[in-house]
């Protein structure tokens, strides 16, 4: 594989982790049943639109009708008055009108056709858009669900993890703990021996009377060991 190429793989496989990463699956969901909503929109803007071509044609041919029925009661007045051109001509009115109306027929007939394509369109869009609607709202809850279990299962891992520093300096507290009861224990021994009082309990002072004492008391009794061994 070329450098170039492999460079172009690293940029698409980093920007699909970029997009993994702030993609939301709701706000792409939300998206999408919005589009078809619109969609929606546009089908029932193009079948008003060919209702209303319609009602135009419909006019246009009563209006022809009521021409015809108007060129009638003209050429029956020239027939009677013997003018049997002016009679023709008004006939010749009334056949192009007839035609114009089965024109107009026609073109209704189409738009109904072209309705009805659109009604059933529109029905089966709804219809489809309520199925999407209803299945994304069930997706969006399952995910919405599933996120906070990784946020609560995530958040048990960081306190485990946590747990175990925690662990270590409960130990290690009750390691230091034990010493200092075991210091203290030592200290009550050493002060019921006395030990505390010849390391540094009394003065100078103290010890040169205690040893004034003991020389007193030894010369003492060296006298008066003597004068029993005299006698």
């Amino acid at each position: 594989m070329g450098l170039f190429k492999r460079m172009e793989l690293v940029v698409k496989s980093k920007a699909n982790k970029l997009l993994d990463r702030y993609e939301d699956p709701r706000e792409t969901l939300d998206y999408s049943y919005q589009k078809q909503l619109e969609l929606l929109q546009q089908v029932k803007r193009s079948t008003a639109t060919v209702i209303t071509a319609k009602k135009r044609l419909e006019l246009q041919r009563v209006k022809l009708q009521q021409n015809i029925q108007k060129l009638d009661s003209q050429a029956r007045d020239a027939v009677n008055a013997g003018r049997d051109d002016l009679a023709r001509l008004v006939l010749e009115r009334k056949t192009n009108n007839t035609i114009e109306i089965e024109n107009l027929t026609t073109q209704i007939q189409e738009q109904e056709i072209e309705q009805e394509k659109l009604i059933n369109t529109e029905k089966k869009l709804s219809a489809k858009i309520n199925a999407f609607r209803t299945k994304k709202e069930t997706i969006k809850a399952q995910y919405t669900a599933a996120e906070a279990q990784v946020k609560v299962k995530e958040a048990v891992t960081g306190i485990s993890e946590e747990m175990a520093d925690v662990g270590f300096a409960i130990e290690r507290a009750e390691e230091k703990t034990e010493t200092m009861r075991a210091k203290s224990a030592a200290l009550d021994e050493m002060v019921e021996l006395g030990a505390l009082d010849e390391i540094g309990g009394d003065d100078e002072i103290e010890r040169e009377l205690r040893k004034m004492k003991t020389t007193t008391g030894v010369d003492d009794e060296l006298a008066k060991l003597k004068a029993e061994m005299e006698k």
